[in-house]
C-alpha cells in the first residue's frame, strides 16, 4: 500500500491553507499512526488535529496543527482506504471468479481481499478465515456495522473443501461472536450445482435460522463460470436447477417470516432469469443491502424507471459516510454523459440478461420504437451475461455496422474511472455512445431527453 497519501484538499476546509500538497503522506495524527481510513476518521473528529507529514523528496517531516469544530470534516481525501496492507485472501475457492480472469487485465482486478475493514467500508464479502480475536475486539469496540460474510455452507467439511482451506471448517465461529455483539451482518451463499445445492443448501438454510437467526439477509447467488475456468466441477445452473433454488428460497422466506418475524433469505435475480421466471417486485424487499448480489436489483430498476421512489438505495458499505475514504475499484465514480447528441434512432446497449426486462419496460412506457442490443460476452464466455462485465472488445464488435445516425446508450456500470474491464476506453469504440447512470430513472430521463430533441417518435 502507498500509505496515507493525500489525493485532494477541499477549498475552504479547515486544512486548506495549511501548506499541505497532494501526494504528502500522513505519518501520524495526534501522535498515532493510522492503519486505515476508519482510524483516520476517528482521529480527525476532534477540535484540534495535529498532523505529522512527510513530503516526497524532503528529508524532514513537518508538523501541522488545525483547529476546527468537533466532527467537522478535515477536508482531505486519501488515495487508499487501507494504509498498512490489505489482508489478502488465502482461500483457493474452486468458484472464485478471480481465478477465471484472463491475463492482461488491470492489476487491481487480480487482488483477492479477505479484509473485514473493506467489508465494512465497501461491502466486500469476507470468509472470516483470517479473522482474529483482535479483529473481533476492534469490530465490537468501534461498532463496525454492517459486515458482509460469505457462508457458502454450514457443513464444516464441505465449507473447508469449497474454500480449500482447513480454517473454513471453523471460521464461522467468528460469525456467531459478531452477531452476539449485535453487529449487523449480511451473508451470501454462492450456490454451485452439484456441490452445495440441493440437500446441502437446505441444511445450510436450516442452520442459518437456528445458529445465526440475527443475520439481516442471506443471498443465494449463482456461481459465475467464465470460459477461463479450470475447475471441472464448476458449471452453470440448468433451468431446472435454478427453479429448485428459487423454490427453496421461497420456502425459507415463508419460514423466516414465520419464525423470525421477517424475511431474510433471498435468491438472486439471476436465478429467476435463468429459471425463466419473473424476478420479485419491489414489494418483496425492505432494503437493497444485497443489491450488488442482484437481490432486488431488477425490482429497483423497474421501480425507478416507472418513477416510483421506494427503492432508491443502491450499493453497500459505509465508505460514503467516512470522511476521505476513496471509492475503491469497481465502486469508483462513474456518472452519465454530460451531453446528449442527436440522431435518427436510439439503441440501448446492455447484457443478455437485461434485454427482456428493458424491452418490457420500454414497450409499456411508450418507448416501443427504441431498439435494444444484447451484447454477447465473448471476452469472459460461460454464463457471464450481466451488463457490468461487458468489455470494450465485445462492444467494439457489437457496434460494427451500427448506422452513424443511431444514438447509442450504454450503462455506466460497464466503466470504472473511464475504463472497461479490459482497459479500453469510450474513445476506443467505433461509435460514439452516451453513458447513462445505471438506474431506471436515469434511463427514462435520457430517453425523454432524446425524444425532446426529435430523435424518437412518440
Amino acid at each position: 500500500m502507498s500509505g496515507a497519501r493525500i489525493s485532494s484538499i477541499s477549498d475552504g476546509s479547515p486544512i486548506a491553507g495549511a501548506g499541505l500538497c497532494i501526494g504528502d503522506e500522513l505519518i501520524s495524527i495526534n501522535g498515532r499512526e493510522p492503519s486505515d481510513i476508519i482510524e483516520y476518521q476517528q482521529l480527525i473528529d476532534g477540535t484540534t488535529v495535529t498532523l505529522v507529514v512527510q513530503r516526497e523528496g524532503e528529508p524532514l517531516q513537518r508538523k501541522v496543527t488545525v483547529t476546527k469544530d468537533e466532527g467537522q470534516p478535515l477536508g482531505l481525501s486519501i488515495y487508499s482506504a487501507v494504509f498498512d496492507r490489505i489482508r489478502t485472501c488465502d482461500n483457493h475457492c474452486s468458484f472464485c471468479f478471480i481465478y477465471q480472469l484472463p491475463k492482461g487485465m488491470r492489476k487491481s482486478l487480480y487482488v483477492k481481499d479477505d479484509d473485514f475493514r473493506l467489508s465494512f467500508l465497501y461491502g466486500n464479502y469476507t470468509t472470516l478465515t483470517r479473522f482474529t480475536e483482535f479483529d473481533l475486539e476492534r469490530v465490537i469496540e468501534e461498532g463496525l456495522s454492517p459486515l458482509y460474510v460469505s457462508i457458502h455452507s454450514t457443513n464444516p467439511e464441505l465449507r473447508a473443501e469449497m474454500l480449500r482451506n482447513p480454517r473454513g471448517a471453523t471460521s464461522l465461529r467468528w460469525l456467531r461472536e459478531i452477531l452476539r455483539a449485535e453487529i449487523e451482518v449480511h451473508a451470501q451463499v454462492v450456490v454451485c450445482p452439484g456441490v452445495n445445492d440441493g440437500t446441502e443448501l437446505e441444511r445450510t438454510l436450516h442452520d442459518v435460522i437456528s445458529l445465526y437467526p440475527e443475520l439481516q439477509t442471506v443471498a443465494l447467488v449463482p456461481v459465475g463460470v467464465s470460459a477461463f475456468s479450470m475447475e471441472e466441477t464448476m458449471r452453470s445452473h440448468t433451468e431446472q436447477e435454478a427453479r429448485e433454488v428459487v423454490a427453496l428460497a421461497d420456502k425459507f422466506q415463508k419460514l423466516t417470516d414465520e419464525v423470525l418475524g421477517r424475511v431474510s433469505v433471498f435468491a438472486s435475480d439471476e436465478f429467476y432469469l435463468v429459471a425463466g421466471l419473473t424476478p420479485p417486485s419491489a414489494t418483496k424487499f425492505e432494503s437493497l443491502d444485497q443489491a450488488e448480489n442482484g437481490i432486488g436489483l431488477v425490482a429497483a430498476f423497474c421501480d425507478s424507471f416507472n418513477e416510483h421512489s421506494e427503492m432508491e438505495k443502491l450499493g453497500t458499505g459505509f465508505f460514503q459516510s467516512v470522511d476521505g475514504a476513496p471509492a475503491l475499484g469497481y465502486r469508483a465514480p462513474r456518472g452519465g454523459s454530460d451531453e446528449i447528441y442527436s440522431g435518427d434512432d436510439v439503441l440501448i446497449i446492455t447484457g443478455e440478461y437485461a434485454k427482456p426486462i428493458l424491452r418490457t419496460l420500454c414497450d409499456e412506457n411508450g418507448f416501443g420504437d427504441v431498439e435494444i442490443l444484447a451484447v454477447e460476452n465473448s471476452y469472459f464466455g460461460g454464463n457471464i451475461k450481466v451488463a457490468g462485465l461487458l468489455t470494450g472488445q465485445d462492444l467494439i464488435k457489437a457496434l460494427e455496422g451500427i448506422p452513424a445516425t443511431t444514438v447509442c446508450l450504454l450503462p455506466d456500470v460497464c466503466l470504472s474511472e473511464g475504463r472497461f474491464l479490459d482497459g479500453l476506453t469510450l474513445e476506443d469504440l467505433p461509435h460514439p455512445v452516451i453513458t447513462v447512470r445505471t438506474t431506471g430513472q436515469d434511463l427514462r430521463k435520457t430517453l425523454e431527453l432524446v425524444r425532446s430533441k426529435g430523435m424518437v417518435s412518440s
